[in-house]
C-alpha cells in the first residue's frame, strides 16, 4: 500500500511538471517562427555591438541608448566590462554613437550595469536621465543631469528600495518621480528561475517618489517595458509571459486603474510613444526561448510592432519590422523621429531605418 501511495504521488508530481513544461513553452512561444517583414532604408548602427536595451529621444533628436546590460540568463557579449550610456544625434545624415562620460564623485562605474531609461525635462529645459542598473545583481535607479555642451552625464543621486528589488523598466514623471516594473517578486536567483518556470504571475508595478513608494499594479507574469501617453493620462505596461500590453488610467493621486488589455503572439517587451501621433511602438522576441536559451546556430528573431489608437475599441496593430536573427538579434525597443525608426536589442546591436 505504502509503495502504490508513492507511485502515485510521484505519477501526480510528473504530470505536473509535464503540465508546466507545457505551459512554459507556450509562454516563451517556443514554436514561434518567423515571415520576414523587410524595411527597405536600414543600416546596423555602427559602435553598437553589445546591446542597446532601452533608447529614449529627445524633442531634439538626441537619443540616450543604454548598452552593456548583463541580466541573469540572458547572452552577454562583454560580460567583462561596465555597461555605458550612448549619445546619438538622429538629426545627422549617418549618425553614430559617442560614449557619454559620466561624472560624480559617489558613482561606481566599474559596476554599472545599465537597463531600462526615462527621461525628464523641467521647466528650464534641464534634461534628467533616469537609468535602471544591476550593480552586483542588485537594483537601482540612477539620476543623471545631461550636460550637452560637454556631452556627459553629471551622477545626481542613486535610488534604491525595498519594493524596488527586480527593476525591468520605468517611465519619469518627475526629476526623481516615476513608474517602475519589477519582472520578478524572488531576489534570489534559484527562486526567480522557479517563479518563472511555474508561471507565477507575482511581479508588480510600483511609483516612487521621495516621499511616497507603493506599489499601485501587480500580478504581471513578468512585468517588463513600460510608458506613458502624450497627455500624461494613460500608462502603458508590456507583461512579456502573457504576451500583454495593458493600458491604465493614471489619477492625480498617481494611483492606476485598469482599462483594457491587448494580447499579440510575441513577446512583447519595452514599450515607445510617439509624441506627436500617440502611437505605441514596441520591440518584441517572436520566440521567447531563443532569447533565454541563445543558440547562435538559432539566434533569437526580432518584431517590431506598431498600435494606432491604442485607446479605442478598434486599435490598429502593424508589423513593421521582422527578422530571423541573422541581421538583428532580440529587438527590445523601438522608437520614432521624425521620420526614422531606430530598434534596439538586449545584447547584440542596433537598427536604424529611414521609414
Amino acid at each position: 500500500m505504502a509503495k502504490l501511495m508513492v507511485l502515485t504521488l510521484l505519477g501526480l508530481g510528473l504530470g505536473l511538471l509535464r503540465d508546466y513544461r507545457s505551459s512554459y513553452q507556450i509562454r516563451l512561444n517556443a514554436a514561434r517562427e518567423v515571415t520576414p517583414v523587410d524595411l527597405p532604408n536600414c543600416n546596423l548602427v555602427k559602435g553598437i555591438d553589445n546591446g542597446s536595451e532601452d533608447l529614449e529621444i529627445l524633442p531634439n533628436g538626441l537619443t540616450f541608448i543604454s548598452s552593456g546590460l548583463k541580466y541573469p540568463g540572458i547572452k552577454s557579449f562583454d560580460p567583462n566590462n561596465p555597461g555605458k550610456i550612448l549619445l546619438m544625434n538622429l538629426n545627422e545624415e549617418n549618425p553614430t554613437v559617442l560614449e557619454l562620460k559620466i561624472t560624480g564623485s559617489n558613482f561606481n562605474l566599474a559596476s554599472f550595469n545599465p537597463h531600462g531609461i526615462s527621461t525628464f525635462r523641467d521647466e528650464d529645459n534641464t534634461v534628467y536621465l533616469l537609468v535602471v542598473s544591476h550593480p552586483d545583481s542588485k537594483s537601482t535607479v540612477e539620476l543623471f543631469k545631461f550636460q550637452e555642451e560637454d556631452k556627459s552625464l553629471l551622477h545626481l543621486k542613486t535610488i534604491r528600495h525595498e519594493l524596488l528589488p527586480n527593476l525591468n523598466d520605468l517611465v519619469a514623471v518627475g526629476p526623481e518621480q516615476f513608474y517602475a516594473t519589477n519582472d520578478h517578486y524572488f531576489v534570489d536567483p534559484y527562486l526567480r528561475s522557479w517563479e518563472m518556470y511555474l508561471g507565477l504571475a507575482w511581479s508588480n508595478v510600483v511609483y516612487y517618489s521621495p516621499n511616497d513608494v507603493r506599489v499601485v499594479a501587480d500580478k504581471f507574469d513578468f512585468a517588463n517595458g513600460i510608458n506613458i501617453s502624450p497627455d500624461g493620462k494613460y500608462v502603458y505596461i508590456s507583461e512579456l509571459l502573457a504576451h500583454k500590453i495593458h493600458v491604465y488610467e493614471k489619477h492625480a493621486n498617481w494611483t492606476l486603474t485598469p482599462l483594457k488589455s491587448l494580447t499579440f503572439n510575441t513577446l512583447v517587451d519595452n514599450i515607445s510613444v510617439d509624441p506627436v501621433t500617440g502611437d505605441v511602438w514596441v520591440g518584441c522576441h517572436p520566440n521567447g526561448m531563443r532569447i533565454f536559451f541563445h543558440d547562435p546556430e538559432n539566434p533569437p528573431a526580432s518584431e517590431v510592432i506598431k498600435i494606432q489608437n491604442i485607446l479605442t475599441d478598434e486599435p490598429k496593430v502593424t508589423l513593421v519590422y521582422a527578422e530571423n536573427g541573422t541581421v538583428l538579434q532580440g529587438s527590445t525597443v523601438a522608437s520614432v523621429y521624425n521620420g526614422k525608426l531606430l530598434v534596439g536589442t538586449v545584447f547584440h546591436k542596433a537598427l536604424y531605418c529611414e521609414l
